[in-house]
Parts: structure tokens; C-alpha cells; sequence
């Protein structure tokens, strides 16, 4: 193994794995390790190929239906694609976990998932987004350094890339992770705005890249890129009114891979730089059910040279929305909704009454129904509607009979008056 180490030393520039694998034969190794670390198919000439994915948020949930079996599968088909690819490097872009403390099942399967990219030494960026805890996804940083894992979550890792080489010489590979303008801005020299230290972020880096005379840039970054399209299960990170920046702030960079929007979107500014998205492998709003979830690949020829493509993400189901009276969205289970019964579904029912156990139903014919809103034709009353009426209200029975009203969207009928008329006047005679 002593050849293989020294293609990958540590803090020095890592080889392409088709490289690695040439150099291994003329090392002397044995064939089965230069056979196990280079993919077959790869020749040269070939450009640097990178994987770029993000927004993992492993531990979320989608209103209630656990997601972490559905991410695992995720990271299964991640590490298929890396090593079906060729991928030279793995880039994260943020928001690994959902929280700052995520939990145990969740830091599990990272570790698992890291594990095994380490082990096919397949190098990995990864940095920290605005969910996760920069302390904790960055403990033993330096150890992971060893094994190719690339953490990047402070303002000291900014000058800090991961080189790789190939054909046509390094290419440098930087980490801007999520840099909340309040925490970073002295450090950084820059104003309380995120284009003002993502400016000076990417400043940092070009001046990096050019003193060590490397012209080929791969840059993750966490941030709102203005133009960007958002959707409901983002975090918003404004701060002075402002979250976003423009894609000009990383002008003269190679590729850019960002993370925060869960809808893949190119964003790149008139000057030529490629500014991507790739969007959240998974979907965790009904804001994003039209979304097609995928990771980028993408290829860095010779200098300039940017290739990238989309690599659609398995869809555990699809996420459908519909509206109507219940017993009309029942009675079309069978025909043009019989669709649905594989689908995570949000119902929004438009009964002027609030129909009898309304989920129960719903879930007897679609098992995975999530959401269940109350639109009633004509609209619900307004709240100050709703207050003047129970202003006016000096009967006990009546103000119960408001809340029915409220709850249900109609008022109680002759049999529900009469158990509240009892309930109250039995309420009466126990307090007299």
C-alpha cells in the first residue's frame, strides 16, 4: 500500500483516480490494488469529473413521515453513481443535517455514508449550511483529512482547497461554508450584508488560487443567489431585510456548487461563470412536487471548459395535491385519482361542513394522505366577523354553539344544540 499513500499524501494534491491508477502500475503495486482504485473505462484525456449534490437534511421529516430510510436509499444510489461515474471528487454543498443537533440514526448514516466513499478513496468537500452546526460537523476535521474526507466549515478553511490533478494540471477545490454576516464580517474585513462577505470570501479564494498558479476552480458554497428560485422548507437567512447576494460576487471562479434552494437552478452570472444548484435530493414541502430531484455532474476540461448535466435522484413517491367536496374526491379513487394510493398527498377539502372524520376516510383509500386542510366554498368568516358575533352572544349555548361553527364551517344543527343546551344547563346546576 506504501504507492498508493503516495499519491495521497496528506495536505498535498490529490492525483485523479485514473492517474492514480497508471501511476500504481508503475509503482509496482499489485494489480488488484491499482484494479480497486481506479474505475474501468477511464482514459486519458478524460476531464476531472465531479459529483456535486447538497441539502441532505438528514433527520427531517415531511409532516410527520419519517425520511431517514428514504435518504439512506439516497446515499445508497450517491455511492453507486460516484463509483458508476468515475467521479474524481464528491462535493456537499450544505445543510447536511436539518438541525444543529441532529439526531443519533442521522449522524449514523452520514458516518456510513462518508465511510464508504473513503473507502472506494473517493474524495469528498464537504461544508456546513445554515442548519448545520459548524462545531459539530467539523469535529476531527483533521483526521477525516486523512481518510479524503474535506471538511470546511469556518472562515479559516476559506484558503484551505483540496488539490486534484490531472492532465491538464490541478484543479483546487474550495469551501465556503454558510457565513453568517454578524459572526464573520470582522474576520473577513467585510459590511453586514451576505454579498458583502461572500464577496470577500470569493475574493480570498481567487487570490489563493492565483498565488498557487492554479487556473481550474471548483468552489461549494452555501447561500440565496439573487434569481434564484425558493420554496417553502427553506430556512430564511436574511439579515437586514437582505438574504441574498448576487452570482456576480464569484465572477472569474471555474464552477461554482451551491447549496439553500431545494429546486435545482443555474444561476450564473453574464461573465461566463458557472453557478448551479443542485437542489435537494429529496423533497420536504408540497411547494416542491414539481421538482425533478437530481445531483449535478460535472466535467472540468481545460481551462474554461465546464461541462454540467443533471442525474435524476430516485423519487421514494411522488408528492400530488387535490381539492374538492370529500365525498366527490372519494367517489374518483377509482378512476382518474386511482393514481394517488402511492403518492404522499395533501387534501385540501372544500365541504361547506366540515365532513366526519375526514382523514380516516381519506386514508382508507390513499394510506399516505399527510395534510388535510378546510377551504369551504363561499370562505370562512373573518376573524372580525367572528369576533363581533361573539360579542353580541350572552347565551352560553350560543357561544358554544359558535366555536361548532368555527371548528366544523356550520353551524350546529337541532340534535347538537340539544346536548350543548343539557351540557350547559347541567354545567348551571352543578356550579349553582
Amino acid at each position: 500500500m506504501g504507492a498508493l499513500r503516495e499519491l495521497f499524501p496528506a495536505g498535498g494534491p490529490v492525483t485523479s483516480r485514473r492517474l492514480a491508477g497508471r501511476a500504481c502500475e508503475r509503482a509496482g503495486a499489485p494489480a488488484a490494488e491499482c484494479a480497486a482504485n481506479v474505475p474501468p473505462g477511464r482514459h486519458h484525456g478524460m476531464p476531472m469529473r465531479v459529483l456535486h449534490t447538497s441539502d441532505w437534511h438528514l433527520g427531517r421529516t415531511l409532516h410527520g413521515e419519517d425520511l431517514l430510510p428514504h435518504q439512506a436509499a439516497f446515499l445508497d444510489w450517491l455511492f453507486a453513481q460516484a463509483v458508476e461515474q468515475e467521479a474524481d471528487a464528491v462535493v456537499v454543498a450544505g445543510d447536511v443535517y436539518d438541525r444543529a443537533v441532529p439526531p443519533a440514526d442521522a449522524v449514523a448514516l452520514l458516518d456510513e455514508a462518508l465511510s464508504r466513499l473513503a473507502g472506494a478513496r473517493i474524495p469528498v468537500l464537504l461544508i456546513s449550511g445554515n442548519h448545520d452546526s459548524p462545531v459539530r460537523l467539523g469535529f476531527g476535521s483533521r483526521l477525516s483529512e486523512r481518510a479524503g474526507i474535506h471538511l470546511r466549515t469556518c472562515v479559516a478553511d476559506l484558503g484551505r482547497p483540496v488539490i486534484l490533478a490531472d492532465e491538464h494540471g490541478e484543479v483546487a477545490l474550495y469551501g465556503i461554508p454558510y457565513l453568517l454576516p454578524d459572526a464573520v464580517m470582522a474576520d473577513l474585513g467585510a459590511g453586514r450584508s451576505h454579498a458583502s462577505v461572500l464577496s470577500a470570501a470569493a475574493a480570498l479564494i481567487r487570490a489563493d488560487a492565483t498565488r498557487r498558479r492554479i487556473a481550474r476552480t471548483v468552489v461549494a458554497a452555501h447561500a440565496f443567489v439573487t434569481g434564484g428560485a425558493a420554496c417553502e422548507s427553506e430556512r430564511d437567512i436574511r439579515v437586514g431585510g437582505i438574504g441574498d447576494a448576487p452570482a456576480s460576487v464569484f465572477s472569474g471562479l471555474g464552477y461554482v456548487a451551491l447549496g439553500h434552494l431545494h429546486g435545482r437552478q443555474d444561476v450564473s452570472p453574464v461573465d461566463g461563470t458557472a453557478v448551479r444548484y443542485s437542489g435537494s435530493p429529496l423533497a420536504f414541502s408540497f411547494s416542491e412536487k414539481d421538482h425533478v430531484k437530481s445531483v449535478t455532474l460535472v466535467d472540468l476540461g481545460a481551462p474554461g471548459q465546464v461541462r454540467a448535466e443533471q442525474i435524476p435522484a430516485p423519487v421514494p413517491r411522488p408528492l400530488r395535491e387535490v381539492r374538492g367536496r370529500l365525498d366527490d374526491l372519494l367517489a374518483r379513487a377509482g378512476t382518474d385519482l386511482a393514481g394517488l394510493a402511492g403518492a404522499w398527498l395533501k387534501v385540501t377539502l372544500t365541504d361547506p361542513a366540515r365532513p366526519v372524520a375526514p382523514m380516516e376516510r381519506l386514508r382508507e383509500r390513499w394510506p399516505h394522505t399527510l395534510v388535510l386542510d378546510f377551504q369551504p366554498e363561499g370562505g370562512l368568516s373573518s376573524p372580525a366577523e367572528d369576533l363581533r358575533r361573539l360579542a353580541a352572544a350572552t347565551d352560553p349555548a350560543e357561544i358554544c354553539g359558535l366555536f361548532v361553527e368555527h371548528v366544523s364551517g356550520a353551524p350546529p344543527d337541532d340534535d347538537q344544540r340539544r346536548v350543548l343546551r343539557d351540557v350547559v344547563e347541567a354545567v348551571q346546576r352543578e356550579v349553582a
